[in-house]
């Protein structure tokens, strides 16, 4: 299937890092603008910008700490100037603390859910109020992961995030629906990226997810990406409200 996005605005939050650019990529790839946004990583952000502009499309980028309510206003403030609209929306950004429970502070608390969650829920408010920057045809996406609905050592607080997130997805199709705007999750197997280094147990989980997975190889960005794409074409009209995972089969097997 040859998937066609010319002419269409793409808004991806943390496109810095692999999978941010990867889904940067393959939309550019297929035709759309692309405005994203990161924080820390100033090298991932120059070297996604240049995968976007190799494409042949325009690469807006913006520094944004999704931690800070201000964020919000700001993203959609640069998404009516320099784009003037947003035909796809994927929240990609997500950040925590890996820790026990009893190790979590509030600020460590907030700090997660506001980038994982609170943030993605708002600028999705904020591209269909007022005067909407989103209209019918809209695909609005956000990444998720297994700690959604699994246990995980140590991810109490980025998981919560993560079913908060899916939860608020299902919620929002009930809202968007009728007006033509499609929201999904998309729900990731182990990918061996930078953040998947700060896990202490990172052998463990490559080791374990390679054993488990009925397709015999880990994830990849570009997986992940690809089926980005589809849910932001026109193809994907019906598939609404869900979350798609993409794992090679890792999360049916318990």
């Amino acid at each position: 299937m040859q998937i066609d996005l010319s002419g269409k605005k793409a808004l991806v939050t943390g496109g810095s890092g692999e999978i941010g650019r990867a889904v940067c990529a393959a939309l550019a790839q297929a035709g759309a603008d692309v405005m994203f946004t990161f924080f820390s990583n100033h090298d991932g952000a120059e070297q996604t910008a240049d995968v976007i502009k190799a494409a042949g499309r325009e690469a807006h980028v913006v520094r944004a700490h999704l931690a800070k309510d201000k964020a919000v206003g700001e993203i959609l403030d640069a998404a009516r100037e320099k784009m003037g609209g947003v035909d796809i929306f994927v929240h990609n950004a997500a950040s925590g603390v890996l820790r026990p429970a009893t190790e979590i502070s509030g600020r460590h608390w907030d700090w997660t859910h506001h980038v994982n969650a609170r943030a993605f829920f708002f600028l999705c408010a904020g591209l269909l109020k007022g005067e909407p920057l989103m209209g019918a045809g809209g695909r609005i996406l956000a990444m998720s992961s297994l700690g959604a609905v699994k246990a995980i050592p140590q991810y109490s607080a980025v998981g919560t995030s993560k079913a908060a997130l899916e939860a608020a997805v299902r919620h929002l199709s009930l809202e968007v629906g009728p007006l033509g705007i499609t929201a999904n999750v998309i729900s990731p197997g182990v990918i061996d990226t930078w953040s998947l280094k700060q896990f202490p147990n990172r052998e463990d989980l490559l080791h374990i997810a390679t054993l488990r997975t009925p397709a015999g190889r880990l994830t990849t960005a570009e997986d992940v990406a690809h089926t980005t794409l589809f849910l932001a074409s026109p193809e994907a009209a019906m598939i609404h409200g869900q979350t798609i995972n993409v794992d090679g089969g890792y999360s049916t097997m318990g």
